[in-house]
């Protein structure tokens, strides 16, 4: 039964279509953070990144090499847009966002997971069969046909995305509306609507609209009688979130997804009028089939547990953030931070304060801020810096955070040495002080 419905061939309209917006996204992401001086930012001016642990080798080429390296990525785009040496193109663009991905996290964001993770699954889909420039090289792979696990992998995958970042708004903060009110602080400039932005109606609006629409998108748009009522409410929203919290290429990808929703008659209408409407539902059971259902339900078993593992973490990780990244909790809290390192030379016992200015961004000190694993990495840093002087140093840090605006609270034991202290991906990191608020 799972394999007549899976490997049941369908019009592959959706998914030439969506290759073809892929391409184009990926294009603009990337060579937009070049033109938007994002890769000089967060790339070239600091003196290192904080890339994710355990990719510490990973670090920007020297000198101008990210603005090449964002420019090969931006050229892979265009060839996955045109269908040109599609397999080679996507590999190549999926390896180098997942580097870039890697080897910083000041800027984390969850559509740059996102990104690999779709990048990775593009890779294995039949994207090139149609309006590529391979199949004008090669008529020979011209198909006008997909088997029907290829719309459900996209679909799930969405269906996890959102479900997660739905119920992940269930806190008091975001109830209340205070999340959504911190948020909309630094936007009272904007134009036109910036003083409408402050209301606190409209967060309420926004925050309960946020559970909704997360939770409720994808059934919407699967159920046919309402389908098209959803697809107009996700282009208000996905178009709100764009020009007020400006998140990239993101809502576009999002509302490009939709073409996995509508029936493939409707897509090949729109976009493909010249091509042939495949409606034969044809059953071909290839001799992977075992292999690729294997393999897609490890990969979705992952990405089930992934986002819930942080209910196995001691704490909140609103307040540790262990347990945050590659959990789908999108603009969740408002955090800041009060920082001072303290150095201590182990043979003079001289003390010596840190001056992040002299080794970060403000943006990477914001995260030094308040981010554990991100002050434990930049201790370690510093351990390697002085270590070359030939000087044993010890590194303690005084630091105090406050979550959506409540008071702030002590946030590392101020007696633990962060150069000894060892860090755990997958359990709490005890120097980190539990919070003494909800």
């Amino acid at each position: 039964m799972l394999n007549k419905y899976l490997f049941k061939h369908i019009d592959n309209s959706a998914l030439i279509v969506f290759r073809i917006f892929f391409g184009l996204l990926c294009f603009l992401e990337s060579f937009g953070a070049i033109l938007t001086g994002w890769v000089k930012r967060v790339l070239i001016e600091p003196k290192f990144t904080f890339s994710f642990i355990g990719f510490e080798w990973l670090q920007p080429l020297p000198g101008n090499g990210m603005y090449i390296y964002y420019f090969i990525m931006s050229v892979f785009g265009l060839l996955i847009m045109v269908g040109y040496k599609y397999r080679f193109s996507m590999i190549s663009f999926t390896l180098m966002w997942t580097g870039t991905y890697l080897m910083q996290k000041t800027s984390y964001n969850n559509h740059y997971y996102l990104l690999v993770l779709l990048g990775a699954i593009m890779v294995f889909l039949p994207a090139n069969r149609y309006a590529s420039m391979d199949v004008k090289l090669n008529p020979n792979l011209k198909s006008y046909s997909m088997p029907q696990w290829v719309k459900w992998i996209i679909v799930i995958q969405l269906f996890i995305v959102y479900t997660y970042a739905s119920v992940a708004k269930l806190y008091p903060d975001w109830l209340n509306g205070n999340v959504m009110q911190l948020l909309m602080r630094s936007k009272s400039n904007y134009i036109f609507i910036g003083d409408l932005l402050q209301e606190k109606w409209l967060h309420y609006m926004l925050a309960y609209g946020g559970i909704l629409f997360d939770g409720l998108i994808v059934p919407l748009l699967l159920f046919k009688p309402t389908r098209k009522y959803a697809f107009f409410v996700s282009i208000f929203f996905h178009l709100f979130n764009s020009f007020v919290f400006q998140i990239g290429i993101f809502p576009y990808l999002s509302l490009a997804f939709s073409l996995f929703f509508f029936e493939p008659k409707t897509i090949q209408k729109l976009f493909l009028k010249k091509k042939l409407f495949y409606n034969k539902e044809e059953l071909i059971i290839t001799s992977y089939r075992k292999v690729l259902i294997g393999v897609g339900a490890v990969y979705f078993l992952i990405q089930t547990l992934l986002p819930i593992r942080h209910h196995f973490i001691k704490d909140n990780v609103l307040w540790t953030e262990e347990g945050h990244r590659l959990s789908w909790r999108m603009m969740l809290r408002a955090k800041y931070g009060i920082i001072e390192y303290r150095l201590v030379n182990n043979n003079t016992g001289k003390i010596h304060i840190v001056n992040l200015d002299d080794y970060l961004s403000e943006k990477q000190k914001r995260a030094a801020s308040t981010k554990p694993d991100i002050i434990w990495q930049f201790a370690q840093y510093l351990k390697r810096i002085f270590e070359k002087d030939g000087q044993d140093i010890s590194i303690y840090v005084d630091s105090k955070i406050s979550v959506n605006g409540k008071p702030f609270e002590a946030f590392i034991d101020p007696e633990a040495d962060l150069t000894n202290a060892p860090w755990n991906s997958f359990k709490h990191n005890d120097w980190i002080l539990p919070s003494k608020s909800d």
